[in-house]
């Protein structure tokens, strides 16, 4: 017989403790927790965020308005109350991890582009234009540098 390395997949698997992003309905944008698989379709999530404003209150998700993340509450026990669910999520620095990560970032600079006024939109629009022409300038220069040589 062969000898056959088994590998752990590294895929998001829906499970009790996974934070998921919520992409549609009232709560578009924040985070919350999974606390209970209720069936192949839909979870139970609560979302106790440190931060005010985006609080999710405890109700059922469809897995089709969630996006998995790959943070994971360890040990979250099945069906917990929003009391111990907060201070995991504290514990674990959900927030924290969250704002970190490659993903908010991207939606942090989206948003703000999408706010710019006119005038900014006019400013970013000229540095950009003065970036491209450093880097021509640059290029122009190693070309003359190689064709000489």
């Amino acid at each position: 017989m062969a000898n056959i390395d088994l590998k752990a997949t590294s895929w998001k698997l829906v499970e009790i403790g996974r934070v998921v992003l919520i992409r549609r309905g009232p709560y578009t944008g924040k985070l919350a927790v999974i606390v209970e698989i209720i069936d192949h379709r839909r979870v139970l999530v609560d979302g106790p965020s440190t931060n005010g404003d985006k609080i999710v209150p405890r109700h059922s998700l469809s897995l089709a308005h969630a996006t998995l993340t790959p943070f994971v509450i360890p040990k979250l026990p099945r069906a917990a109350g929003t009391g111990p669910v907060r201070k995991l999520w504290e514990k674990e620095d959900i927030d924290g991890k969250w704002a970190q990560s490659s993903f908010a970032k991207k939606a942090a600079q989206q948003e703000r582009r999408k706010n710019l006024t006119d005038f900014e939109r006019f400013k970013v629009m000229r540095l950009k234009k003065q970036a491209r022409y450093e880097v021509l300038k640059a290029q122009a220069k190693l070309r003359a540098a190689a064709k000489s040589s």
